[in-house]
């Protein structure tokens, strides 16, 4: 068997828990669930993950993975760090417009687990510290005096977007955010 036959059964797998713990969350899901989401056997699953908590690990720092690249690829419809910094916003409507935006699976899961030093946990604030560091090399091209501050209170725009768009059912929740964003660079002169 080569490496493309076996990645397909994993990759299935990979996407299958991803959506079914981005809709319903990690407790909701059950292993019946994703085996019969997936197609791929328990024998198949516990194989290459061993358990339910290594499988959720790996699907959510493959999601990092590609929400990462997905954004990133956003900003850069922008012109300079600026523009790409309240164009995040603009980047982040879209998601939040669409029929499978279920706010954060990296704020919902980290949620779902007592101990901050669980896996899931650990992934999430992998996620959130990649974007802030995302967010703080754009503030430090542009100028900021602390870019490390600037970007963590960017951060806190976006996580509060998302989470607001979620409750809110509102995807215009991130104009508001791209306000207070304009805002808080016009107050230290950017």
């Amino acid at each position: 068997m080569n490496s493309t036959t076996q990645a397909e059964p994993l990759d299935r797998l990979l996407d299958c828990t991803e959506q079914l713990i981005y809709q319903g969350g990690i407790c909701a899901t059950g292993m019946d669930a994703i085996v019969k989401a997936s197609g791929v056997s328990r024998k198949t699953l516990y194989k290459h993950f061993g358990t339910k908590d290594q499988l959720v690990t790996a699907a959510l720092k493959r999601r990092d993975e590609r929400w990462m690249a997905w954004f990133e690829g956003g900003l850069e419809r922008f012109d300079g760090p600026r523009a790409q910094l309240l164009g995040a916003f603009e980047v982040l409507q879209g998601w939040f417009a669409s029929d499978d935006f279920n706010g954060c699976a990296f704020i919902n899961t980290a949620g779902e687990v007592s101990s901050p030093d669980d896996p899931v946990r650990q992934v999430a604030k992998l996620h959130k510290e990649k974007l802030r560091h995302c967010l703080r090399l754009r503030c430090q091209t542009l100028g900021a005096f602390d870019p490390d501050a600037l970007a963590s209170q960017l951060l806190l725009l976006i996580d509060g977007a998302i989470t607001n768009a979620l409750v809110s059912n509102r995807a215009s929740v991130a104009v508001d955010a791209q306000r207070a964003a304009a805002a808080l660079l016009a107050s230290q002169g950017l």
